[in-house]
């Protein structure tokens, strides 16, 4: 803690609140209601400002630096404008449970209230999509507030916390005192699970005949994968993974079915739907991984649930055991039991079920044939696998190249994959990249990409530019919104309103119009050398546009309304029968 009799700005306590909270990177763009913060910023060295070039790649940078480090993001807006091109950001990371602290600026409190220039209410407009958010009026709570939100944004389910800070606070005097810790009365998050119900839940487990994991993101965001780890080995049975919480598990060991949901493996999804008990960790059964509720409830099965959050327990899906408390906590627990009490298995059954699973598994249901005169897309994800030895970092932004890099990106280490999962944003995957590659400037980062997300945030070029950060974005480019392209050809009789891009830039040219290198990729024999000639550039920031089949689908796929084992798989191809 750190404390002075002198008197300071309410802008100098907010960037020695910063020091205190050990803050490396505050990404943002400057504006008359933060000139004294920033004017703060430039008289101190403890931490670096990012200059984006607008306040949604902010927000993403900030989202993805916490994703791959564990760490609370911090971005500065201004207010009015600034702070609602922001709120696409913070929803971002709300839904995924991403542990932020966001500083708008407001006009003056005199103002407040008087349609001031560039006002409006940010705390009510972010209220929906926050943790929780404050509006400082006085100077001598901008402390207190600060330990107040990087405590609630980082503790419990984690998310984004909002400080709104009025202009002329920000010049008030006031001493500097940040308090040693933080004591909300009606904020306590529970952390330790109920051993009654751990060993409940694990002589469930051991007695099942067809057991089946389903971790999620929240096995990532808790740093519970080694004990994930453990408990998979301990046991021998089966997991997959949502679309949030890959590399919590490594892809590579043969118990892990893939990624399941909409456009899961078949026998992830299989198994999901035919297991007899169900261990949910850090998930929650979402619209996109279980498909109809309906469906998935008419098979009986029992379900054990593990989740810090009470509030995401029995929210769509009914469940019999369930368990409040840290995912990691919760599964060091179970481990220590079965060390302890080495409980008995139903080892013929579960041989019965891997023989099942495996049976699922010869469909290879992302199996695909590489044409030799287009580029299939799925062979350049393969591709950066194998090129990147799958230790790269790999962004995503929204749509069929995201579905593919989740598909066939192979992770075996957790935070290595960044993308957005419950709000499903356009325009991330770029400003993603730089948050990654400023937490990790000496690793590997691929930003995997299309030609329509890509142009929702191309402005980051610039900032990529100014901050020599040596991202390589791997553009699938198949002049399609290809999500939008792929629904209208299934569902829409393919009617493809407003959902081709024949309007095109050189991106190339663009690239390179930024000072960046730039090349485009069009034969399939040409992926892997590109790839390799982009990664070898370890100090350039490289823009790789891939020409890809216009045609390809993303499969497996359960249409809307249907259950995880009514799938669509690519030599089903009957459209009409969706």
């Amino acid at each position: 803690m750190e404390q002075g009799s002198k008197k300071i700005t309410g802008a100098e306590i907010l960037t020695r609140c910063l020091h205190e909270e050990k803050v490396e990177f505050v990404f943002g763009y400057p504006g008359g209601a933060v000139l004294h913060i920033y004017d703060a910023i430039f008289h101190q060295d403890k931490f670096k400002h990012i200059l984006v070039r607008h306040e949604q790649a902010a927000l993403h940078a900030a989202d993805a630096y916490a994703r791959s480090t564990g760490k609370v993001g911090v971005a500065l807006v201004t207010s009015g404008p600034g702070a609602t091109n922001a709120v696409t950001g913070i929803a971002t990371a709300y839904m995924d449970s991403i542990p932020m602290v966001i500083i708008s600026g407001q006009v003056p409190t005199y103002a407040i209230g008087e349609d001031a220039f560039q006002e409006c209410d940010t705390v009510g407009i972010t209220r929906p999509c926050v943790k929780h958010n404050f509006l400082v009026k006085d100077v001598k709570d901008i402390a207190a507030t600060m330990k107040k939100a990087f405590y609630v944004a980082a503790s419990g389910r984690p998310g984004p916390v909002l400080v709104d800070i009025p202009k002329d606070i920000t010049a008030h005097l006031c001493q500097f005192d940040y308090p040693e810790s933080v004591n909300l009365r009606s904020y306590s998050p529970v952390t330790k699970g109920h051993l009654g119900q751990i060993k409940k839940a694990l002589k469930l487990l051991a007695e099942a005949k067809r057991p089946m994991v389903y971790s999620g993101g929240g096995v990532v965001l808790g740093e519970a994968s080694a004990h994930l780890i453990k408990l998979i080995q301990s046991l021998n049975i089966p997991i997959t993974s949502t679309l949030m919480g890959l590399g919590g598990f490594p892809a590579s060991d043969q118990k892990f079915l893939g990624m399941l949901g909409m456009h899961g493996t078949y026998e992830a999804n299989m198994a999901m739907q035919e297991c007899d008990v169900l261990l949910a960790v850090g998930a929650r059964f979402d619209d996109r991984v279980i498909g109809n509720t309906a469906h998935f409830l008419s098979n009986p099965r029992t379900i054990i649930h593990i989740d810090i959050d009470p509030s995401s327990i029995s929210k769509r899906v009914k469940i019999d055991v369930p368990i409040v408390g840290d995912v990691k906590s919760v599964l060091a627990d179970m481990n220590e039991l079965i060390a302890s009490e080495k409980p008995a298995q139903n080892t013929s059954a579960l041989a019965a079920w891997f023989k099942q699973i495996e049976a699922w598994r010869s469909k290879k249901c992302l199996s695909f044939t590489q044409s030799t005169e287009f580029i299939k897309p799925q062979y350049v994800i393969q591709k950066l696998h194998e090129v990147t030895k799958g230790e790269a970092f790999v962004t995503s932004d929204v749509g069929q190249h995201q579905m593919w890099a989740a598909q066939y990106y192979k992770f075996n280490e957790p935070r290595r994959w960044i993308n957005s999962g419950g709000l499903g944003t356009m325009g991330v995957g770029l400003p993603y990249a730089m948050g990654v590659q400023f937490a990790h400037p000496n690793a590997q980062v691929a930003c995997v990409t299309g030609e329509g997300s890509i142009q929702m945030n191309i402005q980051e070029l610039s900032t990529c530019a100014q901050y020599h950060l040596p991202i390589k974005v791997i553009m699938l480019n198949n002049r399609y919104l290809g999500m939008v392209r792929q629904w209208q050809e299934f569902f829409y009789e393919n009617r493809y309103s407003e959902s081709y891009m024949d309007s095109l830039p050189d991106f190339v040219k663009l690239a390179e119009a930024y000072g960046h290198v730039g090349m485009q990729i069009t034969k399939p024999g040409d992926v892997e050398g590109a790839l390799k000639e982009a990664f070898d550039m370890k100090s350039r920031f490289v823009f790789l546009d891939f020409i890809t089949d216009q045609k390809e689908n993303v499969f497996p796929m359960i249409p809307g309304g249907k259950g995880l084992s009514e799938m669509i798989l690519a030599n089903d191809i009957g459209a009409e029968d969706l």
